[in-house]
């Protein structure tokens, strides 16, 4: 049964909003690595998922589950109690719940807000979350991204379809390569597509010119407080696949960062650290961003193992520092 406490100990505290801990992979979990680097720092770890956040009376709640971590991919958890108690009460509180990022995930960072007005550094910050779909994020810096196009008409898909030919068409909220379709010029399945993606002409999608350089590996750069890691995971599609994920089969190849990677993650990460957002995963193909990943960036873990880096280290340095301060809407 879970109880209600004040703020425990003297200790800096660490909740982490994030799905079920049972179901990670520890060998890639970032946010396992994110827990353990804070373990070691001394924090006292709470995890809980969304559906265990609300707020009433203008506080935060959460009822969150008090765990130590181990890097065993056997037993990597161990559940030392439960406790109901503010979100605001704990130092820092890390937003790492995967997408998809829908309403539900809207409402949980207008709670995450009120822990951030009690005194919670909240990270990445909720208002940011919102500002930066992961997806459509990537309009605010045109000069940087392959033609896009982001509507729910199926005429100004077909326009682009023909202006652009080989291109690909994604939903806005998803990961992991799901729903991406990639059609050739004259594919004949185009209006179809577009209407199982907008769920018949209700939701909005991204269109993007197919990118040939996605052969060479979709770049994972990862920028901590707006400072790219100097190496990155190159994610090869499988054979026969047109996907640079992962979860889609993709081989991951680290290599030192590229001078068109660092070009790029130089040119938008003071802006991005600026607005809030702290741990951000860009992604490259050939010489665009395709997406910009903001709420539960991956790739730790592959990184440190090849590179003998402690990203997670460099992570609580430049979020223990006082939150920059970012100017009102």
């Amino acid at each position: 049964m879970a109880t209600t406490s004040t703020k425990l100990g003297p200790g800096p505290r660490l909740a982490v909003i994030m799905d079920p801990i049972e179901a990670i992979r520890p060998a890639k979990d970032t946010t396992l690595a994110l827990m353990l680097e804070a373990q070691r720092r001394g924090y006292a770890l709470t995890c809980a998922g969304g559906e265990n956040l609300w707020a009433t009376g203008g506080t935060a709640w959460i009822r969150g589950r008090r765990i130590t971590v181990r890097d065993d991919p056997e037993h990597w958890f161990e559940v030392e109690e439960s406790l109901v108690e503010p979100l605001g009460d704990f130092d820092i509180v890390l937003m790492r719940k995967d997408p998809p990022f829908d309403q539900e995930y809207v409402y949980l960072t207008y709670i995450l807000e009120l822990a951030e007005t009690a005194g919670a550094r909240v990270v990445n910050r909720p208002r940011a979350l919102r500002d930066y779909n992961e997806k459509a994020s990537i309009l605010k810096f045109p000069d940087l991204t392959a033609p896009t196009l982001v509507a729910l008409d199926t005429q100004r898909f077909r326009e682009f379809h023909q202006r652009e030919g080989h291109i690909v068409l994604k939903p806005l909220d998803g990961m992991g390569g799901r729903g991406v379709f990639v059609l050739a010029p004259g594919d004949p399945n185009l209006s179809s597509v577009v209407e199982t993606l907008t769920a018949g002409g209700r939701a909005h999608i991204m269109a993007q010119r197919y990118l040939p350089a996605i052969s060479e590996g979709d770049k994972r750069v990862l920028l901590v407080n707006g400072v790219p890691v100097p190496y990155m995971l190159a994610r090869v599609p499988a054979e026969g696949e047109t996907r640079g994920n992962l979860a889609a089969g993709a081989r991951g190849e680290p290599r030192p960062l590229g001078a068109v990677e660092r070009r790029i993650a130089e040119s938008v990460g003071p802006r991005l650290a600026a607005d809030g957002l702290s741990f951000v995963g860009l992604d490259i193909i050939g010489e665009y961003i395709t997406e910009i990943n903001v709420t539960s960036p991956t790739c730790v873990r592959e990184l440190d193992r090849a590179f003998g880096l402690n990203i997670a280290g460099d992570f609580f340095d430049a979020i223990e520092m006082p939150p920059a301060k970012v100017p009102p809407a």
